[in-house]
């Protein structure tokens, strides 16, 4: 089994959309992930996250980047992300766009990206433009500014913290 590293970044996988999707949920659980900490595998909403995605969209094919997994991409190089949330949040874009970057650093002219709620049936356009690109980098920045600090960022209020796998750990409870 591979260690896990004291800073993510010493690796050889680099930032992950997931990297950014914590950064922009809570910075303290990028922090905590970084370092190890992952209690998703105890999570009843994460399974379920997880069954929602292998369900919806059936005959799509992931798309590993190595560092991120990209649920897939369309004709016309369109990334599609599929959450299980009920309701549209601002890391589930900052999520697509990380993925926009990372494609077009590869060389692909990315047109944008699209974001899946099944459970509501809607979903939500992410333009990709110099703008988006500008906010994705940002992004990067601020994820390993996070993560190689060595004090973890404060916990955001508790009701902020509902659902998150990482309650039990910040609130002790």
């Amino acid at each position: 089994m591979k260690p896990v590293p004291t800073n993510p970044l010493d690796d050889d996988q680099g930032l992950g959309g997931v990297h950014i999707k914590y950064l922009r949920h809570c910075p303290r659980q990028l922090w905590l992930d970084s370092r190890g900490y992952r209690p998703e595998g105890r999570s009843d909403l994460v399974a379920f996250g997880e069954v929602v995605n292998e369900t919806t969209f059936a005959r799509r094919r992931d798309v590993d980047l190595g560092e991120a997994r990209i649920d897939w991409v369309t004709a016309g190089a369109v990334i599609h992300e599929t959450k299980s949330s009920r309701a549209p949040s601002p890391a589930h874009d900052a999520q697509v766009r990380h993925y926009c970057l990372l494609l077009e650093r590869r060389g692909v002219n990315v047109r944008g990206g699209i974001v899946h709620y099944p459970l509501i049936r809607r979903t939500t356009d992410v333009p990709w433009n110099e703008e988006s690109r500008d906010q994705a980098e940002a992004a990067e920045d601020e994820a390993r500014t996070v993560i190689a600090s060595t004090t973890p960022p404060d916990r955001q209020t508790r009701a902020a913290c509902r659902g998150c796998s990482y309650l039990d750990y910040c609130w002790g409870t």
